[in-house]
């Protein structure tokens, strides 16, 4: 099965964490916003999307009963081809799931699973990047100014903000090179906040395109508020 584009296209959505710093009774991922769960928002962008042909799971192994009935059956997520249970770290989970993406697989796309309001666009750029360059990653200008400061809290210097970007998902590789940057840092013990940088750790180039600022990921209670408003917005 291939796309109108002729690029077979994997998503790999990453709700594995515990999200203890919301301080909710429920975890995370299915909190309702708008009605609907944070989770499910998060994987209809993707099953609604034509440049998609298979999404992959990771969520905690708990969690997975729940996610293919009330999550999948529930909203009838047809492109969702299997659920894994996540690892020790993000690291390890994206790697579960990695390895799960079908080998007709030209694109995989690894996306957070509390970022609820990603759309076709930043999709379409990021697909169209790594098959131009082998990586892309959405981001936007930073906005705020931003400091350095010492352990005491004093200021060291400004950093030149047009030269910096806030970095969203979902971050895309051609699969083979993700593959590869994955099994090349497995034993390294550097802490790698994300994908991009497991990729730009094996000498491969990055390309940012151009992300958008309601492309927010949901981290804590006041994030929730933030998103009610787009989702009401929308």
């Amino acid at each position: 099965m291939q796309n109108i584009d002729g690029i077979y296209t994997s998503v790999v959505v990453v709700a594995a964490g515990s999200g203890t710093r919301m301080e909710l009774k429920e975890k995370k991922q299915f909190v309702k916003i708008g009605g609907v769960p944070l989770l499910v928002r998060t994987l209809l962008v993707f099953e609604n999307c034509k440049q998609i042909n298979e999404i992959i799971m990771v969520v905690n192994e708990e969690d997975i009963s729940y996610c293919k009935m009330k999550i999948i059956e529930r909203y009838k997520l047809y492109k969702v081809k299997t659920i894994v249970g996540g690892g020790d770290d993000r690291q390890q989970s994206v790697f579960n799931g990695l390895i799960k993406t079908s080998s007709h697989a030209d694109i995989v796309m690894i996306q957070d699973g509390a970022r609820p309001f990603t759309d076709e666009n930043i999709i379409a750029r990021c697909i169209e990047g790594a098959c131009k360059y082998g990586a892309a990653i959405p981001a936007v200008k930073v906005k705020d100014t931003i400091k350095s400061a010492d352990e005491d809290g004093f200021v060291l210097n400004t950093i030149d903000r047009t030269k910096l970007w806030a970095v969203q998902t979902p971050q895309t590789f051609q699969r083979q090179l993700l593959i590869d940057a994955y099994i090349k840092v497995s034993e390294d013990i550097n802490t790698y906040t994300d994908d991009s940088m497991i990729v730009e750790s094996i000498g491969a180039r990055v390309k940012i395109v151009e992300g958008s600022y309601e492309n927010i990921k949901i981290t804590t209670q006041d994030d929730l508020v933030v998103a009610e408003g787009i989702a009401n917005m929308r």
